[in-house]
C-alpha cells in the first residue's frame, strides 16, 4: 500500500504559540513558517502544519504521538517542569500518571487551545519498533 499521511492543518488562536509549544514538548526543531502556516516536521515525513482558526472558537481535538522511551522520559520531565496537567488516560480519571498501556509508557496533556495531546511508546495493541 502507497497511501500514507502527508500532513494535517492544526487549527489554533496563535499559530506561533501552539507550533512552538508542541515542538518544545516533542523535542522537536524549530517549527518553519510556510505560507500562513507555522510547521512541524515529525520523523516519519509527515508536517503538523499549524493554521490561525479565524471564526469562532478552536474545536479541539486528539494527537497521539509515538515517541522512544528516551522521548517519553525528556517529554515528561518538561510536562511536570512546567506544571502541566496530565493524566494516564483519555477520560482524565487519573491526573498526575501516566500509563503502562501494552508494556510502554503514555501521558495525555492539553496544548494552549485544548488539543489533546498523547505521547506514548507502544502502539496500543502493538509492540513497539525494534
Amino acid at each position: 500500500m502507497s497511501v500514507a499521511l502527508n500532513h494535517t492543518i492544526i487549527w489554533c488562536s496563535d499559530r506561533h504559540r501552539s507550533a512552538d509549544f508542541f515542538a518544545a514538548m516533542y523535542g522537536l526543531p524549530e517549527p518553519q513558517d510556510l505560507f500562513h502556516f507555522r510547521v512541524v516536521k515529525l520523523a516519519n515525513g509527515v508536517s503538523l502544519d499549524f493554521a490561525d482558526h479565524r471564526e469562532g472558537p478552536v474545536s479541539p481535538q486528539h494527537y497521539a504521538m509515538l515517541v522512544s522511551e528516551d522521548e517519553f522520559t525528556a517529554l515528561y520531565g518538561r510536562i511536570l517542569t512546567r506544571g502541566i496537567a496530565h493524566w494516564a488516560d483519555p477520560a482524565r480519571t487519573r491526573p498526575g500518571e501516566f500509563n503502562h498501556n501494552d508494556g510502554g509508557r503514555g501521558v495525555y496533556f492539553e496544548d494552549p487551545d485544548g488539543h489533546f495531546l498523547e505521547a506514548l511508546t507502544v502502539p496500543y495493541g502493538g509492540v513497539a519498533d525494534a
